[in-house]
């Protein structure tokens, strides 16, 4: 499947266990989503915390906090990553 966008996840650092840092654990799922439907992802850290961001061709596409998305995994569950998915998508 060829890569139909360039997809920049801009994401900041958020709270665990009392430490703040930047993770991207929260990321896993919408990566593998994004991927799955043939865009390739680069991670970019921002100061902004809580944030994710994603960016194609310079306009951001997608915002939502960091912390609703679902831990690990492959992002099928999760319905954000479907949201940020149709928004890549849409932009293209």
């Amino acid at each position: 499947m060829p890569v139909k966008s360039l997809v920049t996840v801009r994401y900041g650092p958020y709270d665990s266990c009392g430490i703040v840092d930047h993770r991207t654990f929260r990321l896993e799922g919408l990566q593998a989503a994004l991927q799955e439907n043939g865009h390739r992802c680069v991670l970019e850290k921002t100061l902004d915390w809580n944030k994710v961001e994603l960016v194609v061709n310079g306009e951001c596409v997608y915002v939502c906090n960091v912390k609703d998305l679902e831990f690990g995994g492959d992002g099928q569950l999760d319905h954000l990553c479907e949201e940020a998915v149709t928004n890549v998508r849409n932009a293209n």
